[in-house]
């Protein structure tokens, strides 16, 4: 699955050892989605993907996840478990600097200096 958005929230960042002896590591952030009705989601990148994609409050972008949900002493929880995130900034450049790629019109500026409206 895949969500685009902003992350306004790094959480923090937990690590240990399994019952097995393997070391872990994992970073939480929330992240709020690009829509009419955002909606705020907390994810994490486990194992080797906590540094692989390293992300910092403020920044735009697609965010491909897993959830997941587990049974723990009769009650059930839900975790969004992130495998891969792409800065959404980058893509917008690599479009315009394609073959053929028409620019968007420069923003119109408002006639006038502003003192003939009415308010």
């Amino acid at each position: 699955m895949e969500v685009e958005g902003k992350v306004i929230q790094f959480i923090g960042e937990r690590s240990g050892t399994s019952k097995a002896g393997n070391p872990w590591k994992v970073k939480e952030y929330v992240l709020e989605t690009n829509e009419n009705y955002p909606r705020k989601i907390a994810f994490d990148f486990f194992g080797d993907r906590a540094d692989q994609f390293p992300l910092n409050v403020g920044d735009e972008i697609r965010l491909s996840f897993d959830i997941e949900s587990r049974e723990y002493q009769g009650r059930w929880f839900t975790s969004i478990r992130g495998w891969k995130s792409e800065p959404l900034a980058a893509s917008a450049p690599a479009a315009a600097a394609a073959p053929g790629a028409v620019p968007p019109p420069p923003p119109v500026e408002p006639a006038g200096n502003g003192e003939d409206l009415p308010f």
